[in-house]
C-alpha cells in the first residue's frame, strides 16, 4: 500500500488478463510464469489473470501461478456468471473481478439486460464468490457511458451484497481527467467499501485518469506492463508509478522496487515481439537524455532541475549530450574536466563554436569531442 495523496492505493496489475487481449500477445505458461515472478518482485500488490473459465489452458496456468506462493495476491477477472465464479474457485486464486456492462450501448450490443436485470444478476455470483472466501469485485464495465444513476444503482446493490470493491472501468478510453475526478467523488459519496480505476488509453488519457481516480478516493488501480491491452491498452504501470513517485518519492520508492521496472518492460517486450517506446517514462532510450544548452548548464549546477524523478531511482543512467549544435560552454568545460583537462573563458567559447559549426553537419561523438579538446589543449 502506498499513501501519495494521504489515500491509500493498491497496483492490481493486469499485464496477464488484460495484456492477454492485447493483438500481439500470446503467453505461453511459462511466459506467465516468468512475468508473474517478476511482477511479484516488483512488489505490486495484486496479480490478475485471465479468467479461468476462458479455456482449459488458463484454467491450468491460473492454477500453475496460484502455487508459485507469490506475496502478491492473485486474483481473477470474470463473467458475472456462477460458472465463471465456481471454475475461478477451483483454480485457488484469492480474489475474484466480476462485471457486467451498464451502458445503453453495451447493454442492447452485448447481454441484453436492463439494470434492474443486471441487479438481480449479481446476486448469485457475488454471493458464491463470498461464501469461497474470495476478495470480491464487482466493476461496471464502460461506466463513464452510463447513466450515472444507475451505476450508483448497482454499486449499492453490490456493496449491499458484501463486495470488498466496486470499480469504474472506461472500457472505450473516453474519460477525461475532470469526468473521472467528478465521478468517483459521486461514487465515493455513494458507497464506503473500497474502489477501483480500469482505464483504457484511447484518448491518451490513461495515466491521468488513473491520478484523478485516486485523487478522488480510489483505492485500486489497473496497470499493465507498458500499457498492453485490448486495442491501444490500458494504464501503464511505469507510467502510473511516474506520476505518483513524483507526489511521493518515499512512499512509492519504499513499497516498489523500482530497479526492476526495466526488467520487467524488457521481459514482456521480447514476450510480445515490441519495442519499448524511446520516450517510455522511467525506462524509455531518452528518459534521461539533456541536449539543450541551457539544459545543460543547469543540470551540470543541480540535475533536478530538469529531472523530477532521479534516474538512480529506477537504476538508468542521465546521458548529456554535448556533441550538438546546441550544446554550450557549460557542457564543453564539463567534458574537459572528465578527461582532465581545462580551459579559459576565451578558449571555451572558441571550442564551442568550432563543435557548433562541425555539429550543423552531424552530431558528434563523445570520441570527437575529446578529440577536439585534446586538440586544442596541445595547439
Amino acid at each position: 500500500m502506498s499513501a501519495a495523496l494521504g489515500k491509500p492505493w493498491r497496483i492490481i496489475d493486469s499485464t496477464l488478463r488484460e495484456g492477454e487481449q492485447f493483438a500481439k500477445a500470446n503467453f505461453r505458461t511459462e511466459d506467465k510464469v516468468a512475468i508473474a515472478r517478476l511482477l511479484d518482485g516488483f512488489g505490486v500488490d495484486y496479480i490478475e489473470l485471465t479468467s479461468p473459465a476462458a479455456s482449459p489452458q488458463s484454467q491450468r496456468d491460473a492454477e500453475r501461478i496460484v502455487k508459485l506462493g507469490l506475496s502478491a495476491q492473485v486474483i481473477t477477472h470474470a463473467r458475472c456468471v456462477v460458472d465463471d465464479v465456481r471454475a475461478a474457485i477451483d483454480t485457488g486464486v484469492q480474489g475474484i473481478g466480476l462485471l457486467f456492462a451498464t451502458s445503453r450501448i453495451l447493454r442492447e450490443a452485448s447481454h441484453g439486460r436492463s439494470i434492474q436485470q443486471i441487479i438481480d444478476a449479481m446476486a448469485a455470483p457475488v454471493e458464491l464468490a463470498l461464501a469461497a472466501g474470495l476478495e470480491t469485485r464487482f466493476s461496471a464495465e464502460d461506466a463513464f457511458r452510463s447513466e450515472e444513476a444507475d451505476l450508483m444503482a448497482v454499486y449499492r446493490a453490490a456493496e449491499a451484497l458484501g463486495v470488498h470493491r466496486v470499480g469504474a472501468a472506461d472500457t472505450v478510453g473516453i474519460a477525461t481527467p475532470r469526468q473521472v475526478y467528478a465521478l468517483f467523488r459521486q461514487i465515493r459519496r455513494t458507497v464506503k467499501c473500497d474502489i477501483g480505476f480500469h482505464g483504457h488509453d484511447d484518448t491518451g488519457c490513461a495515466v491521468a485518469n488513473a491520478y484523478e481516480a485516486v485523487s478522488a478516493g480510489a483505492t485500486h488501480v489497473d496497470v499493465s506492463v507498458l500499457g498492453i491491452g485490448e486495442r491501444v491498452g490500458i494504464t501503464p504501470l511505469g507510467g502510473f508509478i511516474a506520476r505518483m513517485y513524483s507526489l511521493d518519492p518515499q512512499g512509492v520508492s519504499a513499497r516498489y522496487r523500482l530497479g526492476q521496472l526495466r526488467e520487467l518492460e524488457r521481459l514482456v517486450a521480447r514476450i510480445t515481439d515490441v519495442e519499448i517506446p524511446f520516450n517510455n517514462p522511467l525506462t524509455g532510450e531518452t528518459a534521461y537524455s539533456h541536449k539543450a544548452g541551457m539544459h545543460l548548464k543547469a543540470m551540470l549546477t543541480n540535475p533536478g532541475s530538469y529531472e523530477v524523478i532521479p534516474p538512480e531511482a529506477v537504476g538508468a543512467a542521465r546521458q548529456l549530450i554535448v556533441g550538438s549544435r546546441l550544446t554550450g560552454k557549460h557542457a564543453v568545460a564539463y567534458r574537459a574536466r572528465e578527461i582532465g583537462l581545462k580551459f579559459g573563458e576565451s578558449e571555451l567559447k572558441t571550442i564551442t563554436a568550432r563543435i557548433k559549426d562541425m555539429a550543423d553537419r552531424g552530431e558528434l561523438t563523445e570520441g570527437q569531442i575529446d578529440e577536439i579538446l585534446r586538440d586544442s589543449f596541445t595547439a
